[in-house]
């Protein structure tokens, strides 16, 4: 029954090219008819007990938060603190951009929503300043995957509901990693645009900073408005993320007074959208971690795996290689749900603090959307400059190779994730 599961999923998902919700519904379908033993209405209640959750309510809401912020004025706002903050220094434009996108992740939460918005803006700029196309689309496409691991983040919410882990821990077990990675890409793209000698801004003034930050203040006391109602008690996840939404209209109407009608449909249209396309996945996820605990799947990898190693760290390393390779051409969202049902139970079982195991699993895959050869992240900056994939090659390498670098560190050194959450949270 499992082989015909899996064997199913992977012709209709990689070879016919069948979106990966279908292609769980339809191979689970095949399967319990093939099966005899399963009364097929159990698709039906799977699917629906899958996206019957209170907490998967945050989904839309941070989505529609983000889509609101978008429309109200916030990207020119952080952009101009960004540029004000740090275009003295060499390659200031592009270490706006990088600066930009962790101002942003904190309000969108989606890697490719942040390389999709950002992108258009400084991708064009940065190569009418002499940036080369291939350095303009790596640094927007590698600076956007700090956006799935600084909360909120559409990622640890699925992981949590996947795995039944508590996501506030995941969101406060993100912010280490995410702004040390944020850091650690600030400081490459610095040394890259010396050694290129990419152009300088004239330095701005103390004045002209202080006025672009309360300009972009509100903007920017959003993911600490999150992060202070989580940590503290006041609000769940779920009715932060409502919270977040009626602060994004606020902002938007009386603050920035840029948030029109009609802007409020356009928002609501995208969000409706994104919030579709993650829960039918999500949905038809939880019907195939039903299906795989049916066969006992789970106990059975655990066995398995223990039969190769009983070491954590060296699980943690195939675990490493297994999502690196699925991220280049998988969805993240998609591949928590596909892949988590099975790591989990075994990675408890030896032993792993399961919010550590998230925090790599995300970082992995968010790697994953800048990975040669499909990377989403690193695909649509590509179109957004008008340059073949594998001309960003030589770009994109050393930021893929900084991330490796980091992951390994958050793999051997578990204590980088789990301090903050253990301070905060215990």
């Amino acid at each position: 029954m499992t082989m015909l599961l899996l064997g199913l999923l992977i012709v209709t998902l990689i070879m016919l090219g069948v979106p990966l919700a279908f292609s769980i519904v339809f191979a689970s379908l095949v399967t319990i008819w093939v099966d005899g033993t399963i009364n097929p209405v159990i698709v039906a209640q799977r699917l629906f007990s899958g996206l019957n959750s209170f907490t998967l309510l945050a989904i839309p809401f941070f989505l529609l938060a983000g889509s609101l912020m978008a429309r109200a004025g916030i990207t020119t706002r952080l952009i101009a603190f960004a540029n004000a903050l740090v275009g003295r220094f060499t390659g200031g434009l592009a270490m706006s951009n990088v600066s930009s996108s962790i101002f942003f992740s904190g309000i969108s939460g989606s890697a490719v929503a942040d390389t999709s918005m950002l992108g258009r803006i400084f991708i064009p700029a940065m190569i009418c300043e002499g940036y080369s196309r291939g350095f303009s689309v790596a640094t927007t496409a590698a600076s956007s995957v700090v956006a799935p691991i600084i909360p909120p983040s559409i990622a640890f919410i699925v992981y949590g509901v996947v795995s039944e882990q508590s996501i506030i821990r995941l969101f406060v077990a993100g912010m280490v990693p995410g702004v040390l990675l944020s850091i650690a890409i600030l400081a490459l793209v610095y040394l890259v645009a010396r050694r290129r000698a990419y152009p300088v801004h004239e330095p701005v003034p103390l004045a002209q900073i202080g006025r672009t930050f309360l300009a972009a203040l509100p903007a920017i006391a959003m993911p600490l408005l999150i992060l202070v109602g989580i940590v503290g008690g006041v609000f769940t996840v779920t009715e932060t993320s409502a919270v977040a939404v009626f602060y994004a209209i606020l902002v938007g109407v009386f603050v920035y007074r840029e948030l029109t009608f009609k802007a409020f449909i356009e928002a609501l249209r995208e969000a409706v959208y994104l919030t579709a396309v993650i829960m039918i996945i999500v949905g038809a996820a939880q019907l195939f971690a039903w299906q795989l605990a049916y066969a006992d799947v789970p106990r059975t990898a655990v066995t398995l795996i223990t039969t190769i190693t009983e070491n954590p760290l060296l699980f943690l390393l195939m675990v490493n290689v297994l999502l690196l390779l699925i991220g280049t051409f998988m969805e993240a969202n998609a591949a928590v749900v596909m892949l988590v049902p099975i790591l989990h139970p075994v990675g408890v079982a030896m032993g792993i603090d399961p919010i550590h195991l998230g925090v790599v699993v995300v970082v992995n895959l968010c790697l994953g959307l800048i990975t040669p050869p499909i990377g989403l992240c690193l695909a649509v900056a590509c179109k957004i400059a008008d340059l073949p994939l594998e001309k960003s090659l030589r770009d994109i390498m050393p930021f893929v190779l900084l991330g490796l670098g980091f992951l390994l560190l958050l793999t051997l050194f578990p204590w980088i994730t789990l301090w903050l959450p253990n301070l905060l949270l215990n």
